[in-house]
């Protein structure tokens, strides 16, 4: 029975560390869009000056932009086929968690001594932590309709961190997970 609680709660801790470094992904298209004549892009100035994040945050999410859409094929032009846009939210989470089993005071039986002592047993005061979850929209506008046709939204914990190599990182990672999803693939708009 001890055995098989400390398994359990090993593996909800690798569960919730798992969770906490992934980024979950929701994308909608124009099902009328030809994305197929999409091939080249440049970034929607004015949209992107709306962001609310630093200048340098900026630049790291456009330069992730750029070197997925060139890996895809596109190419930068001062004519495109598509406008590349930005939006961006955060806020705090709290999570509580109330698990009530773990090292403290009381929980085992001592026939020595009267009343609870000191080990493994019940903890009654949860574990409050906080955490920054920001998302990122990315959206993609028909440069001549002016339409949007395509939008990705990453939803994920933000490393407040001051190693910007692991800041940069993270960025990318937005980014690559949001854009895997664009364009639609063939068979997903011809189904629709």
């Amino acid at each position: 029975m001890k055995n098989l609680k400390l398994f359990s709660l090993a593996a909800l801790a690798v569960i919730f560390l798992a969770s906490c470094t992934s980024v979950r992904v929701v994308s909608d298209y124009d099902k009328k869009a030809d994305f197929q004549t999409f091939k080249s892009y440049a970034f929607y100035k004015t949209g992107i000056d709306k962001a609310q994040i630093s200048d340098l945050d900026k630049k790291r999410i456009l330069r992730a932009i750029e070197n997925e859409m060139s890996s895809r094929g596109f190419v930068k032009s001062q004519q495109p086929d598509v406008l590349v846009s930005i939006f961006t939210k955060e806020r705090e989470r709290v999570d509580v968690y109330n698990n009530n089993f773990g090292w403290g005071y009381g929980g085992f039986y001592n026939p020595w001594v009267w009343g609870p002592g000191w080990g493994w047993g019940w903890n009654n005061r949860p574990n409050v932590s906080t955490r920054t979850e920001g998302s990122l929209y990315i959206d993609v506008i028909d440069a001549k309709k002016k339409e949007l046709v395509w939008q990705g939204r990453g939803v994920g914990t933000l490393n407040n961190t001051k190693n910007i190599e692991k800041k940069e990182e993270r960025i990318r990672e937005f980014v690559s997970h949001i854009l895997k999803e664009y364009p639609p693939s063939t068979t997903a708009v011809a189904a629709n």
